[in-house]
């Protein structure tokens, strides 16, 4: 009995809306002061991009899917259905990123420190890093009752916080003095 209960919550869960299911941290951010580290949504098959890609032409790049469209909506549905405060949203200027957030919250600052550093040398890297924590850095001085979104790519994200994290999952953290703690994730 407990076994078929417990299959049954566990099929439940796996069927349920996207990011539903971690009300505490969901709670947390309707307070504000977070930074929200989201992975682009799903794209067409592939790692990086077709040669010859171009910044500003997505028919170049490697774009979003219809269900990475889909999901990038529903995680901006389940924000504004919970009334999360949101402040500036900054992506990477590649299209999967720009859509993402376009498609999520309707509105998005290019941000090359978020482009993808896939193909860096490593001080391109520690520059990029530096800036995006400078700007967590005067969030967090700033933070009050809004969240900073920063839509970008796993390997920067591994960068920042050390996680890898599945298209469209987001890494929520505090602002630290230079750095960022991670207090949880929402999945997809």
């Amino acid at each position: 009995m407990l076994r078929r209960r417990f299959l049954a919550v566990t099929a439940a869960l796996a069927s349920a809306p996207l990011l539903a299911f971690d009300a505490d941290l969901w709670q947390r951010l309707q307070s504000g002061g977070y930074v929200l580290l989201i992975r682009h949504a799903a794209t067409i098959p592939g790692i990086g991009d077709p040669p010859g890609f171009r910044l500003g032409v997505c028919s170049t790049q490697r774009n979003l899917s219809e269900q990475g469209r889909r999901d990038a909506h529903a995680i901006g549905a389940a924000f504004r259905d919970r009334g999360i405060p949101l402040g500036a949203v900054l992506s990477s200027r590649w299209c999967r990123c720009l859509d993402t957030a376009r498609l999520a919250f309707g509105r998005v600052e290019e941000a090359p420190m978020l482009d993808s550093m896939f193909n860096d040398g490593e001080a391109a890297k520690r520059a990029k890093l530096r800036e995006v924590l400078g700007r967590v850095n005067a969030f967090g001085s700033e933070a009050g009752k809004t969240n900073l979104v920063l839509v970008t790519h796993d390997v920067n994200i591994r960068a920042l916080v050390g996680e890898l994290v599945a298209q469209g999952e987001i890494v929520v953290a505090r602002p630290g003095s230079n750095r960022l703690e991670v207090v949880g994730r929402l999945r997809a």
